[in-house]
């Protein structure tokens, strides 16, 4: 081979690394991203990490209202127990010399798989020590708890408490492992007369254009459907909106942005959730095959949408509660589903067995039933009750279970794995422990009541 060809070659190599090197380092959602990536990412985020900009500055810095944009809302809602605030606080500036938690990233750092530990912690877990040393002195009921402890399932969380505050641990602590009405709300949305767009439509009102592709089949669903019912005409669906490829036109395909129009809170949770974050973030759809949980083979390379669930026009909400998970999921916990009380009860109601509500699904747990604007509705992000599953007490668990059952089943990794069949192995003694420390409290109080008497 000549000197000139073999320098033709050397260039022609290096022309195309330096493209690649471009390309991976200046645009986001390219495969070739994650050459450059330092580390593996967590299972928060690993769905965008190929978003390089969601998270970082062009200078590969990372943004504070990276984290905030995702998670505020969120801590809000939870009454966060370590706010922004209480360490920006000149009151509490020496707390920053222990643990300056003004920044996320000082507990959370991303791309450091050797060192990450549970809910994305990368500091060593005992990190509640820096400003909790003397709790012994203050709460005798911790005596010889190590810090590592101190996150165990059923005592402390660093941000939501919710469940587990000890006001609440204390009223709560002697409710029965099952209550007397175990139920769960029902869905009244689409009784909602501000949510009709018109009057009620039938098979002959649709607005479809002539040359457009479906069957007698599609025709008949939507007539039938809840769309229908609502005045919802084949073009409020099927034209594009702002933000679609087609906006205006006509297409066959329906974007999450159409639905948006309508269910805008039930998109925004499904857009939070793990179903729709990449989404969120400008990336394609998540597929089961991009998933690090066991996924089904025959589901591996579907895009995920609302319709993924929800279907195109009948809208099956018995069917997007748990066939629509089990096309997919593949863990144990998930296969264990079928084998348990819970889906009997949930078979029981399906069957017109027993009343609205008593049925316990998979979207009863991970896609709960909440209040919004006087409505009951679906939460969509399942992010929101998933980790740590304490944050499942109040608005899942508690609404069949009493609270020392739901902390006691919640903390039993095996009976989690089995999907609930059998009583839980592991006793919480948080509950208890608030019950002591009131009956503490009021006996003191009453002794000084007596002797100022």
């Amino acid at each position: 081979m000549s000197r000139r060809l073999i320098l033709i070659t050397i260039l022609a190599v290096q022309l195309v690394l330096g493209l690649v090197l471009v390309h991976g380092l200046t645009v986001d959602r390219s495969p070739v991203s994650r050459l450059f990536l330092p580390g593996e990412t967590t299972h928060g985020h690993y769905q965008i990490e190929l978003s390089c900009r969601a998270c970082h500055t062009p200078t590969m810095g990372v943004k504070q209202e990276a984290c905030t944009d995702c998670h505020g809302a969120e801590l809000k809602q939870a009454d966060d127990t370590h706010p922004v605030s209480k360490f920006t606080n000149p009151a509490n500036a020496h707390l920053i010399e222990k643990l300056d938690a003004r920044y996320c990233t000082t507990c959370h750092q991303e791309h450091v798989p050797h060192r990450t530990f549970p809910m994305g912690l990368s500091l060593p877990e005992d990190y509640c020590y820096r400003c909790h040393s003397d709790v012994a002195e203050q709460r005798p009921s911790h005596e010889g708890f190590t810090f590592k402890s101190c996150s165990t399932s059923g005592c402390h969380n660093f941000h939501d408490n919710t469940s587990l505050y000890e006001n609440f641990l204390n009223k709560n602590a002697d409710q029965p492992a099952v209550l007397s009405d175990p139920h769960y709300a029902v869905l009244n949305f689409y009784q909602s007369e501000k949510q009709l767009v018109g009057k009620p439509l039938k098979s002959e009102d649709s607005d479809a254009p002539s040359d457009a592709e479906f069957t007698k089949k599609v025709h008949q669903e939507w007539a039938e459907s809840s769309h229908a019912a609502a005045g919802v005409n084949c073009s409020h669906c099927h034209v594009g909106v702002e933000g679609t490829a087609w906006e205006g036109e006509w297409s066959d395909q329906v974007d999450y942005l159409n639905c948006e129009e309508c269910h805008a809170f039930e998109t925004s949770g499904f857009l939070g959730g793990k179903h729709g974050m990449r989404l969120a973030a400008g990336l394609s759809p998540m597929t089961p095959g991009m998933a690090r949980l066991p996924m089904k083979e025959s589901a591996r390379h579907a895009e995920l949408s609302c319709k993924s669930c929800h279907s195109d026009h009948t809208f099956d909400t018995q069917f997007a509660a748990v066939n629509a998970c089990l096309k997919c999921h593949d863990d144990q916990h998930s296969l264990d589903y079928r084998n348990s009380s819970h889906y009997e009860l949930w078979q029981s109601e399906v069957n017109g067995e027993a009343p609205p509500g008593s049925g316990v699904s998979c979207a009863t747990c991970h896609l709960p039933r909440i209040e919004h604007g006087g409505d009951t509705r679906v939460e969509h992000n399942q992010n929101a009750t998933l980790r740590p599953n304490e944050k499942m007490i109040r608005s899942t668990c508690m609404q069949c279970h009493g609270l020392q059952f739901s902390l006691d089943a919640l903390a039993d990794e095996a009976l989690i794995q089995n999907n609930f069949q059998g009583e839980p192995t592991v006793d919480i003694e948080s509950a208890r422990m608030a019950v002591e420390w009131f009956d503490r409290r009021n006996a003191k109080r009453e002794q000084r009541r007596k002797q100022s008497d």
